[in-house]
């Protein structure tokens, strides 16, 4: 029993899986920040703070469900614009950087088959 925990723990899988949880919460720390300490100062500076916690509909906090909507909005902005694009752009450039892959020797010869039938 011990030994096949052993093989579990070991498996490339859960050490890149642990590992990835733990960066992720590193980098959750520094996405909180951007958006605590960079956008809402700004959309407070343009359009005044963004707090809806006062807005209630009978006993239901409307407010409250609403600046966890926004606030995730925020997070996904800045994510999105902020993380996925620019690595989107580099996975673009480093592409266009790499030399096509030649084609398998099988589809050589099917051209050279084509093109001397087409002779």
């Amino acid at each position: 029993m011990l030994e096949g925990f052993k093989k579990f723990i070991m498996r490339g899988n859960v050490l890149d899986l642990a590992v990835g949880v733990i960066i992720g919460g590193a980098f959750g720390a520094i996405v909180n920040s951007l958006v605590a300490d960079v956008l809402n100062p700004l959309i407070g500076m343009i359009f005044g703070a963004p707090d809806f916690s006062a807005i209630k509909l009978g006993a239901l906090n409307i407010g409250k469900f609403l600046n966890a909507v926004v606030s995730f909005l925020m997070v996904a902005f800045a994510l999105y614009f902020f993380v996925v694009t620019p690595m989107n752009k580099l996975q673009e450039m480093s592409k266009k950087d790499e030399a096509p892959p030649a084609p398998p020797e099988d589809i050589v010869l099917l051209r050279e088959i084509r093109d001397a039938l087409k002779k």
